[in-house]
């Protein structure tokens, strides 16, 4: 799909009812070279966005990189949804004056806190101090060290929101420490069932080795819910003040362990922690991406303007 080639046809057919202006690329390999390609055969400007593991893995091997940053010279901008990401890429050569962060946001009316906290608890049978873990069981989301992290807190119990292949080792591994009655397998959850469970759990764990920004960390605060994360990426970026939480001083059993002491021992207060969540907004991440895409429309324009002038000054000579 990096070429480009099979996307050549059926945008050719698009282009007859919908003469598309721009290329708006989300995950820069093979996402955003493939759109490059596009943007030179449609002569349209492109923009390119980095999430995560386009910049923490695959543009860490030299071919992809080598393309990547190819295409990054080409478009018209590159976002990515944190500083770190951002630095990252400038460090492997992209241009900083066309590299910039728009952060991601949430949906703020469907993450919002519950009318009545108690209550919900009440009717999910929590009484115990919860954490939540959220998304799918994989090694690189470190559900395993959350395991680890409470078997050592005795009465704080956890539940895991997802499915994936790691489950069977993931209920091993409760069993072996013997905190099976204080993890709680809650297997795929639906997006509109994830508030109540944020809002009912006291923190939210992220153990992930690498994240751009994690929805999770976003969807958790929206709710109230303070977090406990490992300092990876994007993380440091929103756990930065008090009423968002923790951040662990590394991605350890140990580190992690304490991070859901210190926070259960000395809670924000859960409204404080929605109004910082407020910040990440959808609204005003899609009004800095449009007004990227409209400068890239401008300046394609502007440029296909002067190149028709100094065409048209060279058939005069």
């Amino acid at each position: 799909m990096a070429d480009g080639g099979g996307f050549v046809p059926r945008i050719a057919r698009l282009r007859r009812t919908f003469d598309f202006d721009v290329i708006d690329s989300y995950y820069l390999y093979p996402d955003g070279v493939a759109a490059g390609l596009l943007a030179r055969w449609f002569d349209r400007p492109f923009v390119m966005s980095a999430l995560g593991s386009d910049v923490s893995q695959i543009a860490q091997h030299r071919l992809e990189r080598a393309m990547i940053l190819s295409a990054i010279e080409r478009a018209s901008a590159t976002t990515a949804v944190a500083a770190a990401l951002r630095d990252a890429l400038v460090g492997l050569g992209a241009p900083a004056d066309r590299t910039c962060v728009v952060e991601h946001g949430v949906d703020l009316t469907l993450f919002s806190p519950p009318q009545d906290r108690a209550a919900l608890r009440a009717r999910m049978g929590i009484a115990a101090p919860t954490i939540l873990s959220v998304g799918h069981l994989i090694d690189r989301k470190g559900h395993d060290f959350a395991i680890r992290a409470i078997a050592s807190l005795p009465d704080v119990r956890l539940m895991i929101a997802g499915d994936g292949p790691c489950e069977p080792a993931l209920r091993a591994l409760a069993a072996t420490l013997g905190v099976s009655g204080r993890v709680d397998f809650l297997g795929h959850v639906d997006q509109h069932r994830l508030p109540d469970l944020y809002a009912a759990a006291d923190a939210t764990a992220s153990c992930s080795d690498r994240e751009g920004i994690a929805n999770v960390l976003l969807e958790s605060l929206a709710c109230g819910t303070p977090l406990v994360a490992t300092p990876v990426w994007g993380s440091p970026e929103v756990v930065r003040v008090p009423e968002a939480g923790v951040l662990t001083a590394d991605r350890s059993d140990a580190a992690i362990a304490d991070g859901i002491a210190r926070l259960l021992s000395n809670l924000p207060d859960r409204t404080a922690t929605r109004i910082y969540g407020e910040r990440y907004d959808w609204r005003e991440t899609g009004r800095q991406h449009r007004a990227l895409l409209a400068a890239a429309v401008a300046g394609h324009a502007a440029n296909r303007s002067g190149e028709q002038k100094v065409t048209k000054a060279r058939g005069m000579l």
